[in-house]
């Protein structure tokens, strides 16, 4: 995940708003860095990267129309239209919250082995 979020961050220097992206991606790779290195992170870190990527995919997710973007999302590279990249920006914020939820609930608990 590391790499997927170095990765994500990265791609986001072409993009015409890229620092909120650059942050919730670097956010991400750092929480999954962290956890690499430590073995776990305090719970309220992923929480708050989880709650941000949720309520920002909502809002992204009500910007595409009628879900219809989400069958081309993988057509072509470039963008293709307005929605097509709506619906890959919900997407991506969605993998950020699903890996936050993660980190939550498997890392191992204060004083665990891990």
């Amino acid at each position: 995940m590391c790499a997927l979020f170095l990765l994500s961050v990265v791609v986001q220097f072409n993009d015409p708003d890229p620092l909120r992206w650059m942050a919730i991606y670097g956010t991400a790779f750092a929480v999954a860095l962290l956890v690499g290195l430590r073995g776990r992170v305090p719970v309220l870190v992923p929480a708050v990267v989880a709650v941000v990527a949720l309520a920002w995919a909502i809002e992204a997710i009500n910007l595409v129309p009628e879900g219809a973007s989400y069958l081309h999302m993988f057509d072509a590279w470039e963008m293709k239209s307005i929605s097509v990249e709506e619906a890959r920006e919900a997407t991506g914020l969605l993998i950020v919250l699903i890996w936050m939820c993660a980190v939550m609930l498997l890392q191992p608990r204060a004083g665990e082995k891990a």
